[in-house]
């Protein structure tokens, strides 16, 4: 998209917001039921997030609300941005309002809550302000989009999208929640150096803002083969240069699959051997499991910032081999490959697990027993744990 004249955030809409599917509401949330739940005893919290968000961002936030739902009172607003004008509401993030009984709420002016949480500000960087205002006595800003790529490049106009909540907010000092130890170190080298720009000086939640995990483990393949796969979206960032995607994904290998391989197909020097999808041709459970590998590795000046895919090819029981960065989200559930892919590392370590079906199958299983830090459960006690810091202004107070 091109640049946009500047205009009333407010009056920027989808087409077709007269028609919404069953179940989303254009009102405000209700405060006589705000004051009700208040009394029971149970946090308040209003969840924000431009809806139409595709990916690892939809599937985050919708876990989160189904991690939530069982100790809060959730309400959830959507923003309306320029970054997804075309877009409609994710599945994903529909079909869990859904089965929860709630609501989306639209066009609300202020949202009120004790605890609101904005999820990616990257969002806004098209817009121009903040269209509702938000009052509460603590607000989280969750990072899900890297404040700095590999090499120290701002990963989008952090002050120009954190300015806007800033002047759209009525409470104390918002908190930065960082998503993952790599997420968490860009936030802090942002704010080390643009010491002068807004959220500079936020700070910073004291423990990482994980996705929650939820997903039902498959036994790893009795007898792994080297039949290796990757999937993300289709963007440019998520894939590294051809060539070392060439080298990746070999002729020697047994099989090769990319879904998410839209900018790949039909293209010249595409090898005959690779298998290719489009992103949203299978769903990721049937495609890993006709793989043994996951190889995963992005565009060298882009970073990922939690992994939500890696974490998908844990629970489907297989070996994830990635770059240092992503893996430090999972530590030794995953092989990081100081090499990135670029050298006969990969091919080796392949190699020898093909060879001991045995440790392939122990390496695994324990990678699929890690994931239980990022429970459902584990997100919702560590949640309320930062909920229960003092607030930081009166509640409600615009």
């Amino acid at each position: 998209m091109g640049a946009d004249a500047p205009r009333d955030p407010a009056s920027d809409r989808a087409p077709g917001r007269a028609t919404r599917p069953v179940g989303f509401a254009a009102n405000a949330p209700d405060p006589a039921r705000s004051r009700s739940a208040r009394r029971r005893g149970r946090p308040e919290v209003a969840i924000v997030v431009d809806p139409r968000f595709p990916g690892g961002t939809a599937g985050a936030v919708a876990a989160e609300i189904a991690a939530l739902a069982p100790h809060a009172t959730i309400e959830v607003h959507a923003l309306r941005t320029r970054m997804f004008r075309e877009r409609p509401v994710n599945p994903r993030l529909a079909a869990t309002l859904e089965a929860l009984g709630l609501t989306l709420v639209e066009d609300a002016p202020v949202i009120r809550a004790e605890t609101i949480v904005l999820h990616n500000p990257s969002s806004l960087k098209r817009d121009r302000g903040l269209a509702p205002r938000l009052s509460a006595a603590r607000a989280f800003v969750v990072c899900h989009e890297n404040f700095l790529r590999p090499g120290g490049a701002e990963g989008f106009d952090v002050g120009h999208c954190l300015g806007q909540i800033e002047a759209g907010l009525a409470c104390g000092t918002p908190i930065l929640a960082p998503i993952s130890p790599w997420n968490r170190e860009g936030v802090l080298g942002w704010q080390t150096r643009e010491t002068e720009a807004p959220g500079a000086d936020w700070p910073v939640a004291p423990l990482d803002w994980f996705n929650v995990i939820d997903l039902a483990a498959t036994a790893p393949s009795e007898a792994p083969r080297d039949r290796r796969g990757r999937h993300s979206r289709p963007g440019f960032e998520k894939f590294p240069p051809f060539e070392r995607l060439r080298a990746q994904f070999p002729a020697h290998a047994e099989s090769c699959a990319i879904l998410g391989a839209d900018n790949l197909m039909g293209g010249a020097g595409t090898p005959e051997h690779w298998r290719l999808m489009r992103f949203g041709a299978m769903e990721p459970a049937r495609f890993l499991s006709e793989i043994d590998f996951f190889v995963y590795f992005t565009n060298p000046l882009w970073q990922e910032s939690f992994g939500r895919v890696i974490a998908e090819a844990i629970a489907a029981g297989k070996v994830v081999i990635t770059d240092p960065g992503t893996a430090a989200a999972f530590g030794p559930a995953v092989i990081a490959d100081p090499e990135e892919g670029r050298g006969e590392n990969l091919d080796r370590i392949i190699a020898e697990f093909v060879a001991d079906p045995a440790r392939y199958r122990s390496f695994a299983r324990a990678a699929q027993t890690s994931l239980a830090r990022f429970r459902p459960e584990v997100f919702a006690r560590q949640f309320l744990s930062l909920i229960d810091m003092p607030a930081t202004a009166p509640h409600a107070a615009l």
